[in-house]
Order: C-alpha cells, then structure tokens, then sequence
C-alpha cells in the first residue's frame, strides 16, 4: 500500500539518464528557514505537481516506510554535482552536504512536500503545504491541519491531516540531539524499483552513478518489508516497530531512558519488552504490567498504544491520527505465537 507506483518511478527517472549528469539549477537556500515556495528549489520541471525531476534527482524507495495516515508518497534525493554518500559501519549514510531528501504526501491531491536539507551546520527540516489549485507548495514552520477524505478498502474515510510544525520535526529526526534522516539507510534501501531504463537494485543503481559508495546490494543486509509475506511474523514485525518506534526508543534517542530499544539487528528480549516493566508509562501503560506478554497480546503495552488514537496514549505520539489496523493485525499474531512466558 505504500510503494509508489511504476508510472511515478517511471516519470521520476526518465530524466536521469546518460551517466547521471546533475541539474545545476536545483537550489540551496541560505535562510535556516527555506525557500518560501517549493519551486523556488527547482527540484521539478514543467508543471510542479506532476513531480517530473530535473536531472541528477532522482527517486527512491524504502522497504518499511514510516506509516502516515494511508497518505502515498513520492520520494526523492539530490545531491551536487561530483559528491557521494557513504555507508556507514551502523548501516546508515554519511550524505554530502547540500543534499536534499524529498518526501511527497498526497492522497488524490499533494498534500504536502517535506525537505531535508543538508547544510554546513547540519541538517535542516522544511515542511511545504500544497495550495487548492495544486500549482506550488508554501513554506509553512508552524504546522497545518488539512481535511482529507479518501477511500481504503472500499470505505470513505474523512479525517484531519496534521501537517508537522517544526519542533515536531526535530524531535522525530533526533538522534543524540543532532537532528538526522530516519528511513534512507542501507537496509531499508536495499531493493529494487522500476527506473526509467528497467528494475533495478537502488543501491546498485547508486553506486553506478555515482550517490553511494557501497558493496554491491548481494552483500548487504536487507531491512524486511513488513507486509511481504515472503518473510516471517517476527521479522515483518520487527521491521515494522524498528521504522515507527526504533528511531525514538534506541540509547540515542529521545527514549533511551525506557529500556525498550527496537532495532531490527537487536536480539535482546528483554530490550524488545519481553516481560519488561514501563519506566514511566504513566497513561500510556494502560494498567498493564509489561510492554509485551509473550503469548498474550492484549496483556501487553507496546500493543495497548499501537491501537491507540488518543494523543496521550498512542505510539508513535506524532505521525499519524489513524489507527493502522493492518500492522496491529501483525503485531497481534506475532506476540501471540512467541511461546507464553510467566513475567514475575
């Protein structure tokens, strides 16, 4: 539900070709704040809401995206001319600066447009709201609340759309208080999507032109997708909880006095809440005694705010107002196929 489709990756690539020449016009701004118009970047060509790409941007996908309300998304990264990113030993990516990473939200209509731009004091994130004609996007610090109606599975769902104000931003893209990309890590890229010239491996397609410098994609971990049936329970589930909770509950994030650290590399048990006790729950434990009861789903906590939309309650506490019932469905049967352990 949440991979893009092959006519946008198709439309997304079919400016990048001849051995990655890069688009010279894509602009940085100097203001901490952003350009005041999406196109001001010059990040696509012709008519902005088709997001045709100039050359040198170029699309990506990840295998376990962030969850936002069912909103699609259309993603994309540049990076100037001559410069390369670089893997890291903890699987992330060292990227250059001036970098942008691109994040398109849209349902039927764009929605809005996410920035994350690398600058020399680090990186910076700028969020843009779609206007009705659909023509640009407006630079917008303080957060939106946009109506939105769609149909999943058949069913017209209306909601109000939280568009992230900027503190909101930096708190979800902390790690060790440096604000930082979540999803683009080598794992979680390590798949293939339809360019313009045929399916190809993102990392490879990377590498070949110069963005990565990596091994080749057959020696790289790959981060499962958590609703590929091809993998188990566990591992789609812990894909899962590692991109919506891992970014936060790690020693580096803004949860690391909890004890609870899902990453997906992470063999510890009791730091995936196995019969381990809230630090401080407070509301959000729901009257429950551990953040996950092998055997017993509705015994456990980590579920217990899964399923939650009240604000003071529900995981992740930013991000979505929906609940996503097809991954609570998930996480559901996986702690209740773990063998059923006595938590004294």
């Amino acid at each position: 539900m949440y991979k893009l489709s092959f006519f946008i990756l198709t439309i997304a690539t079919c400016c990048f070709l001849s051995a990655c020449k890069l688009q010279q016009g894509v602009k940085i701004p100097t203001d901490a704040n952003g350009f005041e118009l999406l196109s001001d970047y010059h990040l696509f060509k012709g008519n902005i809401v088709d997001l045709i790409p100039e050359e040198g941007v170029i699309p990506y996908d990840l295998n376990t995206p962030l969850f936002s309300d069912y909103a699609h998304k259309a993603r994309f990264i540049w990076m100037p001319k001559g410069k390369t990113a670089t893997a890291q030993a903890d699987g992330s990516i060292q990227f250059p600066e001036k970098t942008i990473l691109v994040k398109n939200f849209f349902y039927k209509n764009r929605v809005e447009t996410r920035l994350l731009i690398h600058t020399t004091k680090g990186w910076n994130a700028v969020t843009y709201v779609w206007n009705k004609e659909q023509t640009d996007a407006t630079l917008e610090i303080a957060g939106a609340t946009i109506p939105v109606t769609f149909q999943h599975l058949g069913k017209d769902i209306s909601f109000n759309y939280s568009v992230p104000n900027k503190i909101q931003c930096k708190n979800c893209h902390n790690l060790d208080n440096v604000l930082l990309p979540i999803g683009p890590k080598i794992a979680n890229l390590n798949r293939s999507i339809q360019y313009f010239d045929g399916e190809r491996n993102q990392l490879d397609y990377w590498n070949e032109h110069g963005y990565l410098n990596v091994k080749s994609q057959k020696d790289t971990p790959i981060f499962p997708a958590w609703d590929n049936l091809s993998y188990t329970i566990e591992e789609r589930s812990k894909a899962y909880l590692d991109t919506h909770w891992g970014h936060c509950h790690n020693p580096k994030g803004l949860g690391n006095t909890s004890g609870l650290f899902l990453q997906y590399f992470n063999d510890d048990k009791t730091a995936w809440g196995f019969c381990k006790t809230p630090v401080a729950a407070g509301r959000g434990s729901g009257g429950l005694p551990v953040d996950i009861q092998p055997g017993h789903p509705d015994q456990s906590i980590l579920l217990f705010r899964m399923e939650s939309d009240d604000p003071g309650i529900m995981m992740p506490e930013i991000g979505r107002k929906l609940v996503h019932q097809e991954a609570n469905d998930l996480i559901r049967q996986w702690i209740s196929e773990i063998e059923p352990t006595p938590c004294n």
